[in-house]
């Protein structure tokens, strides 16, 4: 499972339109975000770091929710653009995903422990839980 980065406004509208999980490593206006979704239709999650999670407005938290698009706070640890323009999951976490929901452990064990362990946000672990293991 890979996390496209995307360090700046202009580069919202060169993305793949195939695109599903984008991290926002600027402040997004509300243009960007429509400019996103527009780009990329088939968008399920946009993750924000901390900080500005607190500035996005609810008019596009709730287009958000219409469109049935994840806001999700977040960070890409030790990830860097000019490398590689998608964040990796590794594998390794969603193993682990798979093995501890196999085990019989509840969903909110399963989130803290492997967001402790990978330095994923909860949700993130919440959303590879539904995507990944339920498929």
């Amino acid at each position: 499972m890979r996390i496209r980065v995307v360090s700046s406004r202009e580069e919202i509208f060169t993305l793949n339109p195939n695109e599903r999980i984008v991290h926002l490593a600027f402040r997004p206006s509300n243009k960007d975000i429509f400019g996103l979704v527009e780009t990329c239709p088939k968008i399920e999650v946009i993750q924000l770091p901390k900080s500005y999670m607190r500035t996005v407005s609810k008019s596009i938290e709730m287009f958000l929710q219409m469109q049935r698009i994840q806001l999700l706070e977040g960070d890409v640890w030790g990830h860097r653009k000019d490398i590689n323009e998608y964040y990796a999951i590794p594998s390794s976490v969603i193993d682990k995903i798979k093995e501890m929901k196999n085990e019989g452990k509840s969903i909110e064990e399963i989130e803290k422990k492997v967001a402790r362990e990978s330095k994923l946000n909860p949700e993130m672990v919440a959303y590879i839980l539904n995507k990944e293991v339920s498929s």
